[in-house]
């Protein structure tokens, strides 16, 4: 069986929740496997994260060098392919900064290159059997990936849920002096911090969230009103943004805010990954959608197939008769 690796993101020295999803993944393809963790950057952030991945994984592989403090996948592609053991199965999250570094690493590696898998059926020989998704995720797509020569998996955030595992002490391996010279031809300029807003979306533990289904602006106050229902708010997905039906700083995904709330009601919205990039922590997620093959169903806790516009009046209606709150 070849080796599994998990490249493990992180920010201020904070392991990002993806890192429990690798594990699980990984399990999909070997039950019996925690995979390698492998952690890039330089300094005491650095030090902080791989003292964090050391928790749930029993061996961590430190990469550090000054040019890795933003992570550029040009540089940290370089990287892994200096460290990586031939015919290895390395597993990234399918996010921004996945896909950018994924394909060229796997040409690179002479390794096959899987993207957006939101499971894994089996494992056979040298063929792993994996489901990927294709047109905006209207397809799902059954895979069966050779990797006698090794592959990078990119996997769906969100898709594997995080299991229950015992606190590990694992050991931090430094493989920094076996990278060498880092050089790319892009490189880091700044970070723009998004709008505030007058509601902060990433405190909150209940989100309403809203997508394509909500249909015209017009009817965003359906979910705002089930919102003061349930004493939460109402967030949307990039559509709604772009329609100009919500502001910027309502929206969830990866190229809006990263939210954890505890419930999460994914209200016509179809369940890309891009959204989905931006809901972490593991939330109790119920989808409303009124198609009954969304994406959003295969990681939704409990799923409705029903009209939003519709069924939203109605659940606000008997969500206020419980709390004995009168409607407005």
């Amino acid at each position: 069986m070849a080796r599994i690796f998990a490249y493990i993101v992180h920010r201020g020295g904070v392991v990002d929740d993806s890192a429990a999803e690798l594990i699980a993944a990984a399990r999909k393809i070997d039950p019996n496997t925690t995979p390698t963790a492998i952690v890039t950057g330089c300094g005491g952030d650095l030090d902080a994260a791989c003292s964090l991945a050391a928790s749930t994984y029993s061996e961590v592989w430190k990469i550090a060098n000054d040019a890795l403090t933003y992570p550029n996948a040009e540089l940290v592609r370089q990287a892994l392919v200096s460290v990586l053991p031939p015919n290895s199965i390395l597993l990234v999250l399918h996010d921004h900064f996945g896909i950018d570094l994924s394909p060229g690493l796997s040409i690179k590696l002479n390794s096959a290159f899987v993207s957006d898998v939101l499971a894994i059926d089996g494992f056979d020989g040298d063929s792993l059997s994996l489901v990927r998704q294709e047109f905006g995720g209207q397809v799902s797509t059954h895979v069966r990936c050779d990797i006698s020569s090794g592959a990078v998996i990119n996997i769906r955030p969100g898709a594997f849920k995080a299991e229950r595992t015992v606190p590990a002490s694992g050991v931090v391996v430094d493989k920094s002096s076996q990278i060498g010279a880092l050089t790319a031809r892009r490189r880091y300029l700044e970070t723009i911090v998004a709008e505030s807003g007058d509601v902060d979306i990433t405190k909150l533990s209940v989100l309403v969230s809203v997508g394509r289904g909500i249909q015209e602006k017009e009817n965003v106050v359906i979910a705002e009103q089930l919102a003061e229902a349930l004493g939460a708010a109402v967030s949307c997905s990039r559509p709604v943004v772009d329609a100009k039906w919500m502001e910027k700083s309502r929206q969830v995904g990866s190229s809006g805010k990263t939210v954890k709330p505890k419930v999460y009601l994914a209200c016509g919205i179809s369940g890309a990954f891009q959204h989905l990039a931006g809901i972490k922590g593991n939330p109790f997620l119920i989808a409303i959608n009124k198609n009954s093959k969304a994406p959003i169903f295969q990681v939704a806790d409990i799923g409705i197939v029903d009209d939003v516009l519709e069924f939203l009046p109605e659940l606000t209606n008997q969500v206020r008769e419980l709390r004995g709150v009168a409607a407005k």
